[in-house]
């Protein structure tokens, strides 16, 4: 009994697998029997604007160009755009470097220390100028040069 089970299930399964082969042999007959659409593809060849690399304006004054054409020079610092009229402008390139919040406190940092340093050097000179300064027109001092009353002393005599 359990043998004639598994033998009538396998004969089913097999069946619709037979019959779904089937429909899917019917639907591509059905298609293929449809008319085909011509296939029709536009092409618009445009010039388009290329990268180039030039060594100095030389090169890029001597080569032709149809389109606004960026050439850059092999370190990347400089870039020169030619138009069509042969008309060049010339930039000069600076990479930018993002800084995180370290490289920040570094520089704050840094410029705190120099502003620190220019005020210790210009008190620095100010007390310099004080000691360095003749003592002119500041009235009489307290100190007598004792050679001058000794002279006067003398003359006296």
């Amino acid at each position: 009994m359990y043998g004639n089970y598994m033998n009538s299930f396998n004969q089913q399964s097999n069946l619709d697998r037979i019959n779904n082969q089937i429909a899917e042999l019917e639907k591509i007959r059905a298609n293929l029997q449809q008319p085909v659409q011509p296939i029709t593809q536009n092409f618009q060849l445009a010039p388009t604007a290329t990268i180039k690399y030039a060594h100095n304006i030389d090169e890029v004054l001597k080569t032709s160009v149809v389109v606004d054409t960026p050439f850059f020079s092999q370190d990347m610092s400089v870039l020169w755009v030619k138009n069509a009229s042969g008309d060049v402008k010339s930039y000069e390139l600076k990479e930018i470097i993002k800084k995180d919040e370290k490289d920040l406190q570094i520089e704050f940092l840094k410029a705190k220390i120099d502003e620190l340093e220019k005020g210790m050097k210009s008190n620095a000179k100010s007390n310099d100028d004080d000691v360095d300064e003749p003592n002119q027109g500041k009235g009489p001092t307290n100190v007598s040069n004792g050679r001058t009353s000794k002279a006067k002393s003398k003359q006296s005599d």
